[in-house]
């Protein structure tokens, strides 16, 4: 796991080695163990690397195949990668390094553009022909590595990160109006390509992409999950099926040369995880859990369920307890790890978990995607009969319907309904018969990427911590996705996945009630922390800006815990609109 930035140029002038390093200084804590530069000409790449694969310095990035005439920068895990690499060298291929970075390298020597369907794992990557000086560009199916573009006069721009194409200076910084609505409406969900500023973009999920030395460039989608429900399997035999895809999931992402770790809960999904790997023979798992103080009523941890399944298995459990003042210290350091501006309340939790077990290990597996890819949500049930499915998902998901956003968004921000018709438009497309079956595709491949994925990838990296996420194992979720969804939906939600896990998980985790990442102090906004919202919405910059009605502010201001306060999804408008205010000025914007 890594971070990479770079430029290419099609106006005659050289790529510029500073401006890319000035870039890459930002990714330092993705990849706190080495970093590296190639420039040559029109492309400069710029890499930081967390050592978890070869630790040696032969795989040191970005990694330069003379032999070839290949240049790689890569951030991820190919998680197939040693059967990969049996398969070139029996074409031939010889090898200087042990890990994956190299792997890809000979793939793409040997398969083309073509070498992306090969790979199973997260990835996004650049790679360099040094004759032709053309660039290849890849992001893994499911999105989990992020990858960024900025077209500047006289070349493109990509990098890990937002802020770090920001850095390298030239952009328009500017508001895109309709990221703007998908972020108020669509639970801060903005789809691929477009971020909340108009001048970067980011390369969708299961996309590659070349860039010619003229810049003439060339996109195409290389894989794309079809929901096709098969009716011929029985119960039992989709059960058995997906814990046979799940133990592949999890065996494969125990890869690594530093030992692997859990991210636990409590819920039904990481403590899978933690009875799959137990499975799999590794003992004395170390496994971390987080809790915060209780507000409103609503309790803030879920250690009861956590230290049961650590006690089953007999892990080397770690349970960390945040009281609400150093919640409040780390709110700012949360935001500004954030890639792009992201309301869910647990995305602190997260950095301040990622932070305690960053201390003691480097790789972690996280539930993350079991409720999107086996129908988890409140909102799937209701939509399987459903006779108006676009209109009951905006209802049960939406933050704000757009009469709201009319009261809320300044008028000059507002036009069309951006968030239903990207919806409208996602339903109409071939490939799910069903509003179910669209909803959960539409779930899996844009809503996952753009929130818990990122959450987890911006959060975990700003401690140079990898996650790897089993429940996005391509070919998981491409299971899931044959899946009738009434067994996947039914009896509460994720129903063929709980039936699997029974009599590896405790009863009591796969019974018990639906819980969420608990956070209650940025749900029920009071003292120290309101007075930071407030403060944001008075700075100079953010009435310069004027991205929302002041009286909006002020009614959401005198009543923050009011029932119409709150999200659908039980969420704070005003600390919604507080933390786009909070990301914005933090990275200078």
């Amino acid at each position: 796991m890594c971070g990479f930035v770079g430029e290419v140029r099609h106006d005659g002038r050289m790529a510029s080695a500073a401006r890319v390093e000035r870039m890459a200084e930002l990714l330092g804590p993705r990849g706190p163990d080495g970093a590296g530069l190639y420039a040559q000409g029109p492309v400069a790449l710029a890499h930081r690397r967390l050592k978890i694969i070869d630790l040696s310095e032969r795989a040191q990035q970005p990694m330069v195949d003379p032999q070839l005439g290949l240049v790689i920068a890569f951030n991820g895990c190919i998680y197939n990668y040693r059967a990969l690499r049996a398969e070139l060298e029996a074409e031939g291929f010889t090898f200087f390094s042990e890990g994956d970075t190299e792997v890809i390298l000979k793939a793409y020597h040997a398969w083309g553009e073509g070498c992306v369907e090969r790979l199973a794992g997260m990835f996004a990557f650049a790679i360099v022909e040094r004759e032709t000086g053309r660039v290849f560009l890849a992001r893994d199916r499911l999105g989990v590595k992020p990858l960024y573009l900025a077209s500047v006069p006289g070349g493109l721009r990509f990098g890990s990160t937002l802020p770090a194409l920001v850095a390298g200076g030239e952009l328009d910084t500017s508001i895109d109006p309709i990221a703007l609505h998908h972020y108020m409406s669509f639970h801060s969900v903005v789809p691929a390509p477009r971020t909340i500023l108009r001048g970067v973009e980011k390369l969708p999920p299961a996309t590659a992409m070349t860039i010619e030395p003229d810049g003439t460039t060339r996109r195409w989608t290389y894989w794309e999950l079809a929901f096709a429900p098969d009716r011929r399997p029985s119960f039992e035999m989709w059960k058995d099926g997906v814990l046979e895809a799940l133990r592949r999931a999890v065996e494969r992402r125990l890869v690594a040369d530093v030992p692997v770790g859990v991210l636990l809960s409590g819920g039904l999904d990481s403590s899978l995880l933690v009875a799959l790997i137990r499975e799999a023979g590794q003992h004395r798992l170390s496994t971390f859990s987080i809790g915060f103080e209780s507000a409103g009523g609503e309790e803030g941890d879920e250690f009861r369920y956590s230290d049961l399944v650590a006690e089953r298995f007999e892990t080397d459990h770690h349970r960390i307890f945040i009281p609400s003042s150093e919640l409040v210290r780390h709110i700012d350091g949360a935001i500004h790890a954030q890639s792009e501006p992201m309301v869910s309340h647990d995305n602190v939790g997260f950095y301040l978990l990622s932070r305690e077990v960053s201390r003691s290990i480097k790789v972690v597996q996280s539930g993350q995607g079991a409720d999107e890819v086996f129908g988890g949500y409140h909102w799937y049930p209701p939509l399987l009969e459903s006779r108006d499915p676009l209109g009951d998902y905006a209802r049960l998901f939406f933050d704000r319907d757009h009469e709201e956003m009319a009261r809320t968004l300044s008028p000059e921000l507002l036009d069309e309904d951006a968030s239903l018709e990207f919806v409208r438009a996602h339903f109409a497309r071939p490939g799910a018969e069903r509003g179910i079956d669209a909803a959960l595709r539409l779930d899996t491949t844009v809503m996952l990427v753009e929130d818990p994925v990122k959450r987890v990838d911006n959060m975990t990296m700003a401690f140079g911590l990898e996650a790897r996420v089993p429940f996005l194992d391509h070919e998981v979720v491409e299971l899931a996705a044959r899946i009738p969804a009434e067994l996947k939906v039914g009896k509460g939600g994720k129903l063929v996945l709980k039936e699997a896990a029974r009599g590896l998980v405790p009863d009591e985790v796969i019974d018990r009630p639906k819980g969420y990442f608990p956070v209650p102090a940025l749900k029920y906004l009071d003292g120290a922390l309101l007075e930071r919202v407030k403060d944001a919405f008075a700075s100079r910059a953010a009435k310069e800006r004027g991205l929302f009605r002041e009286n909006a502010v002020r009614a959401l201001l005198a009543a923050p815990h009011d029932p119409a306060a709150i999200t659908p999804l039980g969420g704070s408008k005003l600390w919604q609109m507080a933390l786009l205010e909070l990301w914005l000025a933090s990275h200078g914007l």
